[in-house]
């Protein structure tokens, strides 16, 4: 079984900047894809960006274009989210996803970590 370990979630004021990494417990061959998503208090939980494993390809939410950058280093299992010009509405825990398998779903989740931007 893998673990998606998460981490480099805090507190920072609003245009502040965070990164946020997600490390596989042991390596697997058949990642097809990592992501990121989050869940705001009172919110249901939103796609934040993604990766493909194989050939880097990513896609973000519009919300967050241009400001986060999701990228990977596969020698490492680690995918990481950068979040600059960080707003209140980023507050959230992020958690870290991956479709591992001939899945072409989310199917394994990180525990989440807690970004808090204050204004």
């Amino acid at each position: 079984q893998v673990q998606l370990v998460e981490s480099g979630g805090g507190l920072v004021q609003a245009g502040g900047s965070l990164r946020l990494s997600c490390s596989q417990s042991r390596r697997t061959f058949s990642t097809f894809a990592m992501g990121w998503f989050r869940q705001a208090p009172g919110k249901e939980r939103e796609f934040v960006a993604a990766i493909r494993w194989s050939g880097g390809s990513t896609e973000y939410a519009d919300s967050v274009k241009g400001r986060f950058t999701i990228s990977r280093d596969d020698a490492k299992n680690t995918v990481y989210l950068q979040m600059n010009n960080l707003k209140p509405e980023d507050t959230a825990v992020y958690y870290c996803t991956a479709q591992i398998g001939t899945t072409r779903s989310y199917n394994y989740w990180g525990q989440g970590t807690q970004v808090t931007v204050s204004s």
